[in-house]
């Protein structure tokens, strides 16, 4: 049944299988899944910075090397979009166990590879079982009350954040002692530690629908047709996440070149500026939790604008690009909070399917936005990557005024 006028914070009470009523999860088990989100997620980023070690030690070519960025990237949409939708018919626990035992597994086979094709093998399977990240974000969300359901998902998210932003430094701190195999090494047996600490502690809930896999998948692609408001945050979060994504993409084309001439770990170090977002997802959760979900989404689209007018005067000052990427940053996290409070209320028996479709939307934006980024800093520069920018973000904008006009959405 659609439910497209459902607000949030009146959605049916969670209970337990035996009928009572649940307060939440326990003490100290979100930071918990914060850090294993965050370490599951680590593998799809710790390449970028040893592309050049991999290909002179493995003799690969910069096409083929470049290559292994590109099958992260494909290997974690195939699991959004195969994976994630099996947490509504499966028990999440042993799912999200085994995603994280499979990512251990395929990240040893990234550290063992004698060649490219082998090094490519193991990561795009790595990145495939990643998606287990994503399940844990669906389980803290069934876990929570709807008083708290959008600062659990904050917590959550806020190790899946962390860990991209995080991984690069660290690969490049450990490929100093140990070469790039090391860094694989180190991740592979914090994988298998995260997977027997979740088999440990990871509560159990009972499975929310009966599927086969087919009709599964269908239902998943279905729900965009039958929740209208699924669609809408799903068009919003591609388009926030697409004007993101174009300034992570061009920050590295601005600092490497004049009048900065940065080398390339200190632009990997400039990029944790983006770790403020993380701070003001809380702010933004507590404020969705209290019925301003609609707000949050329209201040954060209107952060997020504004931040590209800054940016547009960033050419060649560090402080207004600081200014700019912090603006960007909040306003992002501030979307995907919101909207993930919003569509997770939606249909509780379908909360894993709903997490598939939205993230799959918002991660297919992101990567168009990275594309198109390195299109038009090659035709028009900064000024050009800017204007590009400001499109998105005012595409985001129109899309959270179209659902506030429709009345769709949590109460303001």
């Amino acid at each position: 049944m659609t439910q497209t006028g459902l607000d949030p914070h009146n959605a049916a009470p969670h209970e337990t299988p035996h009928g009572q009523a649940r307060t939440g999860p326990r003490r100290g088990l979100l930071p918990l899944l914060a850090v294993a989100t965050g370490l599951s997620c680590a593998g799809n980023y710790v390449a970028q910075p040893l592309l050049d070690l991999i290909s002179r030690d493995l003799g690969l070519g910069s096409l083929l090397a470049g290559l292994v960025v590109t099958a992260s990237q494909t290997g974690y949409a195939l699991g959004l979009i195969l994976l994630v939708p099996l947490g509504d018919v499966v028990d999440r626990r042993r799912l999200t166990v085994a995603l994280f035992a499979a990512t251990s597994l395929f990240l040893t086979v990234s550290a063992l590879a004698p060649s490219g094709p082998v090094l490519l093998a193991g990561t795009v399977l790595a990145a495939l079982a990643s998606v287990g990240a994503q399940v844990v974000v669906a389980h803290a969300a069934a876990l929570a009350t709807d008083e708290t359901r959008g600062r659990a998902v904050a917590t959550v998210m806020a190790g899946v954040l962390l860990g991209g932003l995080l991984a690069r430094t660290a690969a490049g701190g450990l490929s100093e002692l140990g070469g790039w195999r090391t860094v694989y090494w180190v991740l592979a047996a914090l994988m298998a530690a995260a997977a027997a600490t979740l088999h440990r502690h990871l509560p159990r809930l009972p499975v929310t629908a009966d599927l086969r896999y087919p009709a599964l998948l269908r239902s998943t692609f279905a729900l965009l047709r039958t929740e209208p408001l699924l669609r809408g945050r799903a068009l919003l979060g591609a388009l926030s996440l697409g004007s993101y994504s174009v300034q992570l993409t061009a920050l590295t084309f601005l600092l490497a070149g004049a009048p900065f001439h940065w080398p390339a770990p200190a632009i990997g170090l400039f990029g944790l500026v983006g770790a403020v977002g993380v701070a003001a997802m809380t702010v933004a959760a507590r404020l969705s939790d209290r019925g301003h979900v609609r707000k949050v989404t329209g201040g954060a689209t209107a952060l997020l604008l504004a931040g590209w007018l800054v940016l547009l005067a960033a050419e060649r000052s560090l402080l207004w690009l600081a200014l700019g990427i912090v603006a960007l940053n909040i306003g992002q996290q501030a979307v995907l909070n919101s909207s993930q409070t919003v569509v997770y209320a939606l249909r509780p028996e379908a909360r894993s399917r709903i997490n598939s479709a939205f993230m799959t939307a918002t991660f297919l934006g992101g990567a168009l936005g990275s594309a198109a980024a390195s299109i038009v800093w090659a035709s028009s520069g900064w000024s050009g990557i800017c204007a590009l920018g400001a499109l998105l973000a005012t595409g985001a904008f129109a899309a959270w005024g179209r659902e506030l006009l429709r009345g769709r959405g949590a109460h303001a």
